[in-house]
């Protein structure tokens, strides 16, 4: 990257600032042959990647990988220098990473963390990748070595003892017997010893613990010259108690008969090297804050303990409740301590050999338990965690609460997935935590399949009523004076491209979560009150016989977020204007939990609107406080009773008690100046009792079960 190319104003500056503070950090850990000013411009343009890629929409860290190999090129190899790289990164990437469209500080957080992650991925592949070729080399020259020791063994002993002798790499030969006869330098440098104690030594005496099976059973085979050579990774003791790491390749040396004579042994010193890789897999497998095995490492393990197709497994799933309210008001440095404190706790209730705790990442950690004696003792690591974290922690001398969801899945190893089995895990958590939170849950299969169901139908909801898939059908309120339909309630539906026909309840409370509630709602008002017009001049379907007759008002229902949205009022006014339709045929009907404890700030909306003659229905009256006294200042004009107060009917003759309570709802709403409809009607005996308690209006599938607005005017009786 040219400087032409670099960021402009005090972005290059922060990167070139950023790029500073690389190199003082870097740069005493590298082999490289650059200066620190040629280093400092070699990470500059790898600075600008990673900012790029920090404020890149969507968001991928697929750069990392390409830094990390950049570095590794660069010569920075050295076993401290990637802890280096990651630490600048993870302090002050995101600070000089200025932009015109600043991330929230979680957010870059959670990106810098995924930056470090594959800096560190395509770091180790560009190392092992390095080591290979170097390893390869290597083997080169043995084989080399190798050849040049045959050929020395018969021509010269003087040109064999040279190579013998000057070889960098360690050289043995010992007779088929075992017995050493002779060694190198090199060799005998590896061990600490000197050549002629290695002289009395036998193959057999370099058995070790660590050995793969494999390795003497290739051996006896070589021995018996069923092969040639073999080529292994073996560790060795060293006198010091240390051990040695080798990459080691035995050959069989052959007599000019073709019978076995001698083993030739040629070992590579890579201690080093498999130290620094098995540093670099337990960063990249761990935590670095807690010191617990990361989500990587822990989908490893549980991998293998689904893969394995016997025994059972148990996976306890935790989220911190409430930890980040934590992190805002006490700062991510307290935050930290506290996942500290939870890690440690959970490693105290989880420390058996068949445990294995993790931190996922965020506020969440898992515990996996293979092969459970049953569900009880997941249910019981559950409860004990819960018992553990009960007890608060002290931070800088604040003692801190700390609740916790927690999700347990129970189960055969081969019933279920990796992903499966996580994607169960979280929503039993979401469900411990939507049931108030500090408590376990247990997997269901039902609960997850209505779970997976629902995250369906919230992806789905954005772009259903872009592609019209939302229709109404209408129910008829009907006059208990004469019959007559005195107007009729909108309600919405779904017709999903896979689940068919849905209902109100299947979606509004997801439209309502996620916010569509509010363009969806103003849909289901215009696509209402457009059909108020057509009922009142006598236009659907052609049929003008409903000319001239009292005009149909129609209900809409209005959501708690509706009603507390800013355009509510100009809304209404715009749709009724735009369909040349008065606010008398309008009713718009809010539940009574919405308005319990509301105050005139908040019922000023309805109020505006009553004021412009739009009927205001208190709906599902009686499910909620029922506070009677409440209603002289709500300004609704009608009580709709919940269908609850209608089941005491059906029976014939009534339950003496609904029918006084119901007829005292009835009375002080019309002393009130309310008109009351009963929702739920069924049956003759409820309408009849209806009527007798002098109800105004009412609805049920007694009179008509929802339709479409074309069959309305069949329940539309002639006037007088």
């Amino acid at each position: 990257m040219s400087r032409a190319d670099e960021p402009d104003g005090s972005r290059a500056d922060g990167l070139r600032r950023f790029a500073t503070i690389w190199s003082r950090a870097v740069y005493p850990a590298t082999a490289t042959s650059m200066t620190r000013a040629e280093f400092e411009d070699h990470l500059h343009p790898l600075a600008v990647q990673l900012a790029e890629a920090l404020h890149t929409h969507p968001f991928s860290p697929t750069v990392g990988r390409g830094v990390g190999e950049a570095l590794v090129a660069a010569h920075c190899t050295d076993p401290d220098a990637l802890p280096h790289i990651l630490g600048v990164v993870e302090s002050y990437l995101v600070l000089y990473s200025t932009h015109e469209e600043p991330l929230p500080v979680d957010e870059g957080r959670a990106r810098c963390a995924r930056l470090q992650h594959a800096i560190s991925a395509g770091f180790t592949r560009a190392l092992r990748e390095r080591t290979r070729s170097e390893q390869e080399a290597l083997s080169r020259a043995a084989l080399a070595a190798q050849t040049a020791v045959e050929e020395a063994l018969h021509t010269s002993e003087t040109r064999f003892r040279a190579v013998f002798k000057d070889a960098t790499i360690g050289i043995g030969i010992a007779d088929m017997s075992g017995r050493i006869r002779d060694v190198n330098g090199a060799l005998a440098g590896m061990f600490g010893r000197s050549e002629e104690e290695l002289r009395r030594r036998s193959v057999s005496d370099w058995v070790h613990p660590g050995d793969a099976p494999e390795v003497w059973r290739m051996h006896r085979e070589l021995v018996r010259g069923e092969r040639d050579h073999f080529r292994v990774e073996k560790p060795f003791s060293r006198p010091d108690g240390t051990v040695l790491w080798t990459n080691l390749t035995f050959s069989l040396l052959r007599g000019a008969e073709g019978e076995p004579r001698y083993q030739l042994t040629l070992m590579e010193d890579i201690t080093e090297r498999r130290l620094l890789h098995l540093r670099l897999r337990y960063e990249a497998t761990h935590d670095e804050l807690t010191g617990l095995p990361n989500r990587t490492l822990f989908a490893e393990r549980l991998d293998r303990v689904l893969t394995a197709g016997e025994g059972r497994f148990g996976l306890c799933y935790l989220d911190i409740d409430g930890f980040k309210a934590v992190n805002d008001s006490l700062g991510h440095a307290v935050g930290d301590q506290l996942l500290i404190s939870v890690g440690e706790r959970l490693q105290s209730c989880a420390a058996a050999p068949d445990h294995l705790v993790a931190r996922i990442g965020g506020d969440e950690f898992a515990a996996l338990v293979t092969d459970p004696s049953g569900p009880e003792q997941v249910t019981e690591l559950a409860r004990q965690t819960l018992a553990a974290l009960a007890t608060p922690i002290t931070i800088d001398g604040r003692d801190l609460s700390v609740r916790a969801s927690i999700g347990i899945v129970e189960g055969a190893s081969g019933d279920l997935g990796p992903a499966e089995v996580m994607r169960s895990a979280d929503i039993t958590m979401y469900r411990a935590k939507d049931g108030g939170g500090n408590r376990y849950e247990v997997a269901d299969p039902d609960s997850d399949a209505r779970a997976i169901d629902r995250h369906s139908l919230t992806n789905h909801l954005p772009g259903a009523l872009e592609r019209d898939e939302f229709f109404l059908e209408y129910q008829p309120l009907i006059r208990m004076l004469d019959g007559r339909v005195d107007g009729a309630e909108a309600l919405v539906r779904w017709r999903h491209p896979v689940h068919g026909r849905l209902g109100p309840d299947r979606f509004i409370p997801l439209a309502e979560h996620t916010g569509l509630i509010v363009p969806l709602g103003r849909w289901v008002l215009e696509q209402a009150v457009e059909q108020a017009y057509f009922w009142q001049r006598g236009l659907v379907e052609g049929d003008s016989a409903g000319a001239g007759r009292e005009p149909l008002r129609v209900n809409v229902n209005l959501s708690p977020r509706q009603l507390h949205h800013p355009d509510l009022v100009p809304d209404t006014i715009a749709v009724l204007e735009a369909a040349g339709v008065s606010p008398e045929s309008l009713c718009l009907e809010v539940t009574e939990s919405a308005l319990i404890g509301a105050d005139e700030d908040e019922l000023k909306p309805l109020r505006q609107l009553a004021e412009l003659g739009v009927d205001i229905a208190l709906d599902d009256f009686g499910t909620g406080y029922s506070n009677l006294a409440n209603l002289r200042r709500l300004p609704a004009t009608t009580l709709k009773l919940d269908r609850s107060f209608t089941q005491g009917l059906q029976q014939h003759p009534a339950d003496p008690l609904d029918v006084t309570f119901v007829g005292g709802i009835v009375s002080l709403a019309h002393a009130l100046g309310l008109r009351v409809t009963v929702e739920g009607v069924e049956t003759e005996a409820q309408a009849q009792q209806l009527r007798e308690l002098d109800c105004d209006t009412a609805q049920g599938w007694y009179y008509a079960r929802p339709a479409s607005p074309e069959s309305i005017p069949a329940y539309w009786s002639p006037s007088d």
